[in-house]
């Protein structure tokens, strides 16, 4: 490369006697002139970042009618739970958001516990929450939790798992929410089932103590975050959101149990009765009954109960919720200019399937996926063939096939 190239900034071709400084490597140089124009661009994009987080921040309300409203537009039924669950995240976040004044007031943290059946909503609650306000939102398995020492993930993988959701940003990631799902299986049982629990169960409840409470520990970078190496960061867990969701298995027998206490005398209560929906009556000393530590509970301030999703109930969501199902696999089909239908009888069977098998919203897609695989497998037979119309009944329900008879299933 010439010298009199090099006398001149590569990006504007200004000459260094018109500028104040040009900096020249081996095959390129830069003018004063252009690394200030780079600075503006970088410092105009971080402000266009910051003005987009405050505005996203200023639509979000932290009023519980709100999150109610958004609750109700992705999530079925479980209204008594959703209204409990507005508002304990909207105090948590007012908390957040407008520390007290006085010194010697401090206000706790709202952790949630659910308590629900498999398919009731347990995580998608959680997940929607996050949405609405925002926020990093990460899902941890508990049945993957060891204790410090043992092969698995400890506690603190949680917290890596919310800074890697942040994208590395550690002040977003102290405002997120971790939502740690079969929080049941690491349970101590006392019963016959002992044996084949989880033997660091309860080591993995005593670790979570600190954790949920509020304390600063070190985890690696978000793997996002490029050159990070061994780095490592503190977080605060102090303003993290907790919540856990577990099915818990004949939690029932206990609640029963307690609510039908024998008595002595001619008032006795010889026939007991049984609870119907015993989850809606659950309460602390049940969940330490069934095996939960007693220190772990009390760092939870909010119980809430989710009830089995009636047929009703799943049909709506199949139909009706934001991004349903059957609206997913309509598009599909109509790709290929093929339109799907499907009965309302046939959508009250699928829900009845789900209901009988105790799987409740979470097998919908199972059983939609199995009735419309024929129909997914043969859509180019069915073009070649003028079908441009499924309409999926009870029949197709119960015998998922191919409308062309040429084609064995």
């Amino acid at each position: 490369m010439s010298d009199e190239k090099l006398s001149q900034c590569s990006f504007c071709g200004s000459h260094k006697s018109e500028v104040k400084k040009l900096i020249i490597s081996d095959d390129a140089a830069i003018c004063n002139n252009c690394i200030n124009l780079c600075n503006q661009l970088i410092a105009e994009e971080k402000k266009q970042e910051e003005v987009k987080t405050k505005t996203i921040e200023a639509n979000v309300s932290y009023d519980a009618i709100a999150i109610m409203k958004h609750l109700d537009d992705h999530v079925v039924g479980q209204n008594s739970t959703k209204r409990t669950l507005s508002v304990a995240i909207a105090n948590h976040y007012k908390r957040i958001n407008n520390p007290p004044k006085t010194k010697n007031l401090t206000i706790r943290k709202s952790n949630i516990f659910c308590v629900g059946p498999t398919g009731s909503g347990k995580t998608l609650l959680a997940r929607t929450v996050a949405q609405y306000l925002n926020v990093p939102f990460v899902v941890a398995d508990a049945t993957t939790l060891t204790e410090a020492g043992y092969v698995g993930d400890d506690v603190e993988s949680m917290i890596s798992m919310l800074l890697s959701a942040a994208n590395g940003d550690v002040e977003q990631a102290q405002k997120g929410i971790i939502f740690i799902d079969e929080i049941d299986k690491i349970a101590k049982r006392t019963d016959g089932s002992a044996a084949t629990k989880d033997v660091s169960g309860e080591g993995v409840q005593q670790a979570l103590l600190k954790i949920i409470e509020g304390t600063k520990c070190h985890v690696p970078v978000s793997e996002k975050r490029k050159n990070s190496g061994g780095e490592t960061v503190e977080i605060d867990t102090t303003d993290i959101l907790f919540i856990t969701g577990g099915s818990f298995v004949n939690l029932e027998n206990i609640i029963n149990k307690r609510v039908n206490k024998t008595t002595i005398g001619f008032d006795a209560n010889i026939k007991p009765n049984k609870v119907e929906n015993a989850s809606i009556s659950v309460t602390p000393e049940d969940l330490v009954s069934f095996g939960m530590l007693p220190e772990l509970i009390g760092r939870f301030s909010t119980i809430i109960s989710l009830e089995s999703l009636t047929v009703d109930e799943l049909v709506k969501i199949l139909s009706k919720v934001k991004n349903n199902y059957l609206q997913q696999y309509k598009h599909l089909f109509k790709i290929d200019g093929i339109k799907l239908k499907f009965t309302r009888s046939a959508l009250k069977l699928i829900a009845q399937n789900c209901v009988d098998l105790k799987i409740g919203a979470r097998g919908l897609q199972t059983e939609i996926e199995k009735i419309l695989l024929p129909h997914m497998f043969y859509v180019t037979k069915y073009l070649e063939n003028d079908i441009t119309e499924i309409n999926i009944d009870t029949d197709l329900v119960n015998n998922p096939r191919s409308l062309i008879k040429c084609c064995t299933d």
